[in-house]
């Protein structure tokens, strides 16, 4: 496919105003979600809302809260936040003091599948099949019909309570093998029934999900999906059926924009970051007997990458020439340059994750002088600290929390 660039005059400031579905976006970048690792018994704390702020009072035009848990069994861990009423005051509390700031502010949504869990939960982690996974040593419980119905049901509860909550935005989680993207794989997804086989049935909760929300919220707040391209596994799912699934979804009319990603929290982490495996920090954190594993196999389980800016563009061009619905651009988004150049490609917002860990503040510095570039050194540690309040190891914690025993919780 080619791709086809827009005349320089049609191409948008990423710094001014822009419309994402019913939202105007005070700019086009918006802070990706990454897990903070800052909640506690499901609630919303005052470090994650603190999180936040500095985000936003930095400059982004929309930040992400991640991962906000749509069923107990969906956790990757018992902290994060679940949808109930009791977390209802602690939401509203973080969505006004982030539209203080000036900023919009969305709730990503999801059920981490395969990737929850067990232990933590006290809940079998559901999945396609029964699987057992060597990082929690437990087996998954294959999803029935039931709990299919149950958990896009739950998807849309989730997006109406963001509403009452005063966010603006849900974006929906359909990547790195948590449950809608372990349907999507077919290394994942041996199943027979209606759900397996065909990327067809494969992408049937997908598309249930995000038609579910839709259906539920209308336009009252913009509906974003996290879509894998490729999850990083010989087998898996990948770019050609990416580009199927990106289309039906625009034709479904469900969502306001796609935000693209790669990799699997369950087969291959590292693949989405790019740079440095930081193994020996996993090691120092983990419990045993995931400790040993790490040290002795995890170089075989978090394989590094090397890392260049825009490390996504060349996969998300194919998507971009398929669709025309907006597109967000995640992946080493470090520079005004890198921006200009999703700009100028046809993308219409950019996501930032590591480099706004490292400088809450980079988007205001860029405001003032667009030859700034990002201090981050794609080192992965940032992966590490989640266990402690996620932050930059070079800048500090927010705050310290008890450890918390799994590795893939990391990747939101």
């Amino acid at each position: 496919m080619t791709q086809t660039t827009p005349r320089a005059h049609d191409v948008p400031d990423v710094l001014a105003p822009a419309k994402l579905g019913p939202v105007t976006l005070r700019n086009r970048i918006i802070k990706a979600a990454t897990y903070e690792g800052l909640s506690r018994k499901s609630l919303v704390t005052d470090e994650l809302i603190e999180f936040h702020v500095r985000h936003a009072a930095g400059g982004v035009g929309m930040t992400t809260v991640a991962y906000c848990a749509v069923a107990p069994e969906g956790r990757t861990d018992r902290r994060q936040i679940l949808w109930t009423p009791e977390a209802l005051p602690g939401l509203r509390k973080l969505t006004e003091a982030v539209h203080a700031e000036g900023a919009a502010v969305a709730a990503q949504i999801g059920h981490a599948g395969p990737v929850a869990n067990p232990k933590s939960n006290r809940l079998p982690a559901l999945a396609p099949n029964r699987n057992f996974h060597a990082t929690t040593t437990s087996f998954t419980k294959a999803a029935t019909r039931d709990d299919l119905t149950r958990i896009v049901a739950a998807h849309a509860h989730a997006a109406t309570m963001a509403i009452e909550a005063g966010f603006d935005a849900v974006e929906i989680h359909l990547g790195h093998n948590y449950l809608a993207s372990s349907f999507l794989s077919p290394k994942v997804n041996h199943r027979k029934d209606e759900y397996g086989g065909s990327l067809a049935n494969r992408a049937r909760l997908s598309r249930d999900i995000t038609r579910a929300v839709r259906d539920a919220v209308g336009d009252r707040i913009a509906i974003t999906a996290k879509l894998n391209m490729d999850d990083g596994v010989p087998g898996g799912f990948w770019l050609d059926e990416a580009i199927k699934v990106a289309q039906w979804i625009e034709q479904d009319g469900s969502l306001d924009a796609l935000e693209l990603t790669a990799g699997s929290s369950l087969l291959n982490p590292m693949y989405l970051f790019k740079g440095d495996a930081p193994l020996r920090e996993f090691a120092a954190v983990m419990k045993q007997p995931v400790k040993l594993g790490v040290k002795i196999v995890g170089k075989h389980f978090l394989r590094a990458y090397p890392y260049k800016d825009a490390y996504l563009l060349e996969d998300a061009r194919q998507i971009r020439a398929a669709v025309k619905m907006p597109l967000i651009l995640l992946g080493g988004i470090t520079n005004k340059q890198v921006m200009d150049q999703a700009m100028s490609e046809g993308f219409e917002f950019v996501a930032m994750a590591r480099a706004l860990l490292r400088e809450p503040d980079l988007i205001n510095r860029i405001k003032a002088d667009d030859s700034v570039t990002s201090l981050c050194i794609h080192c992965n540690k940032c992966m590490t600290a989640i266990y402690g309040g996620t932050h930059c190891v070079l800048t500090g914690p927010l705050i310290a929390q008890p450890p918390v025993p799994s590795a893939r919780n990391a990747q939101s």
